[in-house]
């Protein structure tokens, strides 16, 4: 799904964004362009970012980096 029609960015490219480190619609701007033109997918962009640090979190409780056998430790 497009999320910024502008610079024709989609929900996965801000899922990306957010694996590889961006914590704000500020860093989404940076990277992607997000909201750097007429701004209406701010508001989206931001739920998106959201949503991707909450699945990030969830996965971090089932499967902790640390965990035994995993060859993170």
């Amino acid at each position: 799904m497009y999320v910024c029609v502008c610079r024709a960015v989609t929900e996965r490219q801000i899922f990306q964004a957010a694996r590889a480190g961006a914590k704000n619609l500020k860093d989404l701007k940076r990277e992607l362009g997000v909201a750097a033109e007429c701004g209406r997918c701010a508001s989206c962009a931001k739920d998106c970012l959201r949503e991707a640090h909450q699945e990030a979190a969830t996965v971090a409780k089932i499967i902790p980096l640390h965990a035994p056998g995993l060859g993170y430790a």
